[in-house]
């Protein structure tokens, strides 16, 4: 698996610490969301073309919602890049795969 699912009990280990040494993608998702579900399987291909450059995380809102509601998101998909235990870049909505690498690329 090239992500890790999080939820708000791990979001503060998994995320922000771990985004201390290495970027942090959080694709914030839910199930119902038809935009996320397509969105979902460029979001895992990333996590395994930046192996060992990004770490990929998912954060499904209907199971846990606290984070989400404390960073204001609105709209998923929401996908954030954390550096340094801050939010470095965001995009909101479904983007294309070239869209995706690109953005991640000049946010790495």
């Amino acid at each position: 698996m090239s992500f890790t699912n999080v939820t708000d009990d791990t979001y503060d280990a998994e995320v922000l610490q771990a985004s201390m040494t290495t970027p942090v993608l959080v694709d914030f998702w839910a199930p119902w969301c038809g935009p996320c579900r397509m969105l979902s399987p460029l979001i895992e291909e990333a996590g395994e073309e930046f192996s060992g450059k990004i770490k990929v995380c998912k954060y499904n809102c209907d199971e846990s919602g606290n984070i989400a509601a404390e960073l204001g998101i609105r709209s998923i998909p929401t996908v954030i890049i954390y550096r340094d235990g801050k939010p470095v870049a965001t995009q909101v909505g479904a983007v294309n795969k070239d869209q995706l690498t690109d953005w991640i690329q000049s946010n790495l």
